[in-house]
Protein backbone atom coordinates (compact mmCIF):
# COMPACT_ATOMS: atom_id res chain seq x y z
CA UNK A 1 0.00 0.00 0.00
CA UNK A 2 1.71 3.18 -1.15
CA UNK A 3 1.19 6.36 0.84
CA UNK A 4 0.33 9.71 -0.66
CA UNK A 5 1.50 12.92 0.98
CA UNK A 6 0.34 16.48 0.24
CA UNK A 7 3.09 19.12 0.32
CA UNK A 8 1.05 21.92 -1.22
CA UNK A 9 -2.54 22.30 -2.38
CA UNK A 10 -3.09 19.99 -5.34
CA UNK A 11 0.41 18.47 -5.16
CA UNK A 12 0.90 14.90 -3.94
CA UNK A 13 4.14 13.07 -3.36
CA UNK A 14 3.79 9.33 -3.73
CA UNK A 15 5.92 7.07 -1.56
CA UNK A 16 6.27 3.65 -3.16
CA UNK A 17 5.45 0.40 -1.38
CA UNK A 18 9.11 -0.57 -1.02
CA UNK A 19 9.90 2.59 0.95
CA UNK A 20 6.81 2.21 3.13
CA UNK A 21 7.83 -1.41 3.82
CA UNK A 22 11.36 -0.24 4.66
CA UNK A 23 10.03 2.32 7.16
CA UNK A 24 7.80 -0.29 8.81
CA UNK A 25 10.61 -2.86 8.99
CA UNK A 26 13.09 -0.33 10.38
CA UNK A 27 10.53 0.83 12.96
CA UNK A 28 9.74 -2.68 14.20
CA UNK A 29 13.14 -4.34 13.93
CA UNK A 30 15.71 -1.74 14.98
CA UNK A 31 16.29 1.12 17.39
CA UNK A 32 18.38 4.21 16.73
CA UNK A 33 21.80 4.70 18.29
CA UNK A 34 21.60 6.42 21.68
CA UNK A 35 17.81 6.13 21.97
CA UNK A 36 15.26 3.61 23.21
CA UNK A 37 12.84 4.01 20.30
CA UNK A 38 12.39 5.84 17.02
CA UNK A 39 10.93 9.33 16.89
CA UNK A 40 9.43 10.77 13.71
CA UNK A 41 12.46 13.06 13.45
CA UNK A 42 15.07 10.33 13.83
CA UNK A 43 13.24 7.98 11.44
CA UNK A 44 12.79 10.78 8.90
CA UNK A 45 16.54 11.50 8.97
CA UNK A 46 17.35 7.80 8.68
CA UNK A 47 14.98 7.14 5.77
CA UNK A 48 15.34 10.45 3.90
CA UNK A 49 11.65 11.32 4.25
CA UNK A 50 9.78 14.12 5.99
CA UNK A 51 8.53 13.89 9.56
CA UNK A 52 5.00 14.19 8.23
CA UNK A 53 5.53 11.24 5.89
CA UNK A 54 6.82 9.07 8.74
CA UNK A 55 3.94 10.16 10.97
CA UNK A 56 1.37 9.28 8.32
CA UNK A 57 2.95 5.89 7.61
CA UNK A 58 3.00 5.06 11.33
CA UNK A 59 -0.59 6.23 11.77
CA UNK A 60 -1.77 4.27 8.72
CA UNK A 61 -0.28 1.05 10.09
CA UNK A 62 -0.99 1.71 13.78
CA UNK A 63 2.67 1.91 14.79
CA UNK A 64 3.56 3.64 18.05
CA UNK A 65 7.26 2.99 18.74
CA UNK A 66 7.13 4.88 22.05
CA UNK A 67 4.49 2.43 23.31
CA UNK A 68 6.08 -0.89 22.44
CA UNK A 69 5.75 -3.33 25.29
CA UNK A 70 8.26 -5.92 26.33
CA UNK A 71 8.06 -9.07 28.38
CA UNK A 72 11.01 -10.62 30.16
CA UNK A 73 11.45 -13.99 31.77
CA UNK A 74 13.47 -14.35 34.92
CA UNK A 75 17.08 -15.49 34.66
CA UNK A 76 16.73 -17.31 38.00
CA UNK A 77 17.94 -20.91 37.48
CA UNK A 78 15.08 -22.13 39.69
CA UNK A 79 12.45 -20.12 37.79
CA UNK A 80 10.81 -23.14 36.10
CA UNK A 81 10.55 -25.01 39.41
CA UNK A 82 9.01 -21.96 41.10
CA UNK A 83 6.48 -21.53 38.29
CA UNK A 84 5.52 -25.21 38.53
CA UNK A 85 4.98 -24.87 42.29
CA UNK A 86 2.72 -21.82 41.96
CA UNK A 87 0.79 -23.10 38.93
CA UNK A 88 0.39 -26.45 40.70
CA UNK A 89 -1.33 -24.70 43.62
CA UNK A 90 -3.78 -23.07 41.23
CA UNK A 91 -4.49 -26.28 39.27
CA UNK A 92 -4.71 -28.60 42.28
CA UNK A 93 -5.24 -26.47 45.40
CA UNK A 94 -4.75 -28.04 48.80
CA UNK A 95 -7.54 -27.78 51.37
CA UNK A 96 -7.00 -24.75 53.60
CA UNK A 97 -3.95 -23.63 51.61
CA UNK A 98 -3.25 -19.96 51.16
CA UNK A 99 -1.01 -18.55 48.43
CA UNK A 100 0.64 -15.20 49.04
CA UNK A 101 2.54 -13.45 46.27
CA UNK A 102 4.78 -10.56 47.23
CA UNK A 103 6.38 -8.18 44.80
CA UNK A 104 9.52 -6.50 46.09
CA UNK A 105 8.90 -3.44 43.91
CA UNK A 106 5.25 -2.93 43.16
CA UNK A 107 4.46 -1.70 39.63
CA UNK A 108 8.13 -1.90 38.60
CA UNK A 109 9.70 -4.55 36.38
CA UNK A 110 12.39 -5.96 38.66
CA UNK A 111 14.39 -7.50 35.82
CA UNK A 112 17.02 -5.84 33.67
CA UNK A 113 15.98 -2.99 31.43
CA UNK A 114 15.26 -3.73 27.78
CA UNK A 115 17.18 -0.68 26.65
CA UNK A 116 20.30 0.73 28.30
CA UNK A 117 19.98 3.77 30.53
CA UNK A 118 20.89 6.85 28.55
CA UNK A 119 23.34 9.32 30.06
CA UNK A 120 21.68 12.52 31.22
CA UNK A 121 23.09 16.01 31.43
CA UNK A 122 26.00 16.40 33.86
CA UNK A 123 24.84 16.76 37.44
CA UNK A 124 21.51 14.96 36.97
CA UNK A 125 20.89 11.51 38.50
CA UNK A 126 20.04 8.51 36.31
CA UNK A 127 16.39 7.52 36.03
Amino acid sequence: MACSMRHAPGYRVRIDDARVDAVIARTLETVPNNATHWSTRSMAREMGLSQTAISRIWRTFGLQPHRQETFKLSTDPLFVDKVRDIVGLYLDPLAKAMVLCVDEKSQIQALDRTQPILPLAPGLPER
